[in-house]
């Protein structure tokens, strides 16, 4: 084992603070990475405040990692030292089961390994993950993934959860010419969800409460804006979306959206809310539509969002912080103020003393 710098907290109240982990050597299949960037996301606030009640403290968040290759396994032969990866949300899985078995670890039916706030047996009994809040991480290749060339570094941090977040169900429900695809809430992932329906070629539509940011959606991607609270604007637009990706993770009204969708059209859920969302059946019933989640996506298919994003000229729209600026922007990203993602620059972090 070695010891990294990270930044933590120890309970549901306790602000982020500098503190020092324990990583382990690299084994014949794993990666060590030097973290360049981490982007904030807004589960690393719900997991550190102890929000969905199943926080491991101490909490090391972190899980849109960008970094360089330190050192690799004797067995590993896709990454070398000084490679530029990634890590997303999955730093392991069954490899087993159906859903492994077809890509898709972010379901596997025996429980993926999350990057941070995880059970981590490969540390020991009791131990569980931590995350890019961190100096260093030791990842199994096979959850490893290669940053195209093309790409700003700190930009494409937040494509490790923001991107494939709304990439995956995207192209999921297929996405593309001829389809006309709803975007609500413009924070980190609603701006990732119109840059990359956009440059699948879908008409979009961004559903936002805030009228002062209709001009940046439209300069993102959209080709036309609702804005949610107007009840003249959303009448108007009943029955227009194929497709609708919710990325609110704050409580709202989810049958106001739901009544935008077409016959058979599709409301996936990709924000968290605190608390249960209340469907009413007959936001479903008499146009036969579909209400469905989507959580990120499998190692593949974020790797091929990498590159569709490198291809198409996509990254997050970003502002760097110091590590010691985690607590301010966490209260900035409750008021929204931030457009669109922190991403925090990981040479500023504490050395280990």
């Amino acid at each position: 084992m070695f010891k990294a710098a990270a930044f933590a907290c120890e309970d549901a109240t306790t602000p982020l603070h500098a503190f020092t982990i324990n990583r382990r050597d690299p084994g014949p299949r794993d990666v060590e990475i030097e973290i360049l960037f981490c982007g904030v996301c807004h589960s690393d606030l719900h997991t550190a405040r102890g929000e969905w009640g199943n926080t491991m403290y101490p909490a090391v968040p972190g899980h849109e990692i960008v970094g360089r290759v330190n050192r690799v396994g004797s067995e590993v032969s896709a990454f070398k030292t000084g490679d530029t990866v990634g890590v997303g949300c999955i730093v392991d899985s069954c490899r087993a089961c159906a859903s492994c078995a077809e890509g898709l670890e972010q379901f596997c039916e025996n429980g993926m390994t999350g990057t941070y706030n995880a059970p981590d047996t490969k540390m020991g009994e009791g131990a569980h993950t931590f995350g890019g809040y961190s100096s260093h991480v030791v990842v199994d290749d096979r959850y490893v993934l290669r940053i195209p060339a093309s790409l700003d570094l700190a930009a494409a941090a937040p494509l490790l959860c923001a991107g494939i977040t709304t990439y995956s169900p995207l192209r999921h429900w297929k996405a593309g010419p001829g389809k006309s695809v709803g975007i609500v809430g413009l924070g980190g992932l609603g701006h990732m969800g119109v840059k990359i329906a956009h440059a699948m070629g879908a008409h979009v539509t961004m559903i936002t409460t805030s009228p002062d940011k209709a001009e940046d959606a439209r300069k993102l991607g959209a080709d036309a804006v609702i804005i949610s609270k107007d009840a003249a604007q959303m009448a108007a637009a009943s029955r227009s979306l194929d497709l609708i990706i919710d990325c609110v993770a704050a409580d709202h009204d989810i049958n106001a959206y739901l009544n935008l969708l077409k016959r058979d059209g599709a409301l996936v859920q990709v924000g968290a809310p605190e608390k249960p969302l209340s469907v009413s059946a007959f936001s479903l019933i008499p146009g036969r539509r579909t209400f469905a989640g989507s959580m990120i996506g499998g190692i593949a298919e974020t790797q091929e969002m990498l590159d569709f994003c490198a291809e198409h000229g996509i990254a997050s729209d970003i502002e760097m912080i110091d590590m010691d600026e985690i607590n301010e922007a966490y209260e900035r990203m409750l008021k929204s103020d931030v457009r669109y993602r922190f991403v925090i620059d990981m040479a500023t972090m504490p050395k280990v003393g």
